[in-house]
């Protein structure tokens, strides 16, 4: 139910208004939707939130400052919501793709060329991975089954992954070879 999101480029020093709509529509509108949603569903004992977050949120993305931030915090709300509601009902989902062949992964830019084109995969992908994370009751559903590997040398060994992001990162800046 959560699917908006906003592919935002830029690094720290990024325009507030660049920032603002990242926040807004990558976290905000999975808050909204849960606002609207929970009372009822806490009210019948039942419900399934299904947030759109990306790759991106549980491994950032070069190139992509407030869309890396926006998605991490889209994650830890879906947790949230899950770790509260679990016990009375709410089943809740955080769908993280890598590339999907959309006019977003279009607009990425030099980035999304470097990182995400070369496996991208259609939407259709995308939604078949999730009925199946849905009916096996899964929280996190990842089309692209190597981010699971991915986000734990992530977690096991923070400066390797960040050593590694680095490399893509001096890629991005030093353009095609």
């Amino acid at each position: 139910c959560g699917g908006a999101e906003v592919g935002t480029g830029g690094d720290a020093g990024g325009a507030d208004d660049a920032w603002s709509a990242a926040w807004d529509v990558n976290v905000m509108a999975h808050v909204r939707a849960a606002r609207e949603l929970l009372p009822e569903w806490l009210e019948r004992g039942e419900g399934r939130f299904v947030a759109t977050v990306s790759a991106a949120g549980l491994l950032s993305m070069v190139g992509a400052a407030p869309y890396s931030v926006t998605k991490h915090a889209a994650l830890a709300f879906a947790e949230w919501l899950s770790l509260t509601y679990r016990h009375r009902g709410i089943a809740v989902h955080a769908v993280c793709p890598q590339g999907v062949r959309t006019d977003m992964l279009r607009a990425t830019g030099a980035a999304g060329d470097l990182v995400l084109a070369p496996g991208a995969i259609e939407p259709e992908e995308v939604a078949d991975a999730v009925v199946a994370g849905i009916a096996e009751d899964r929280f996190l559903i990842l089309p692209h089954p190597e981010v699971a590997g991915y986000s734990a040398v992530r977690a096991t060994d923070p400066d390797r992954w960040l050593t590694g992001m680095n490399r893509l990162q001096q890629s991005l800046e030093s353009g095609p070879a």
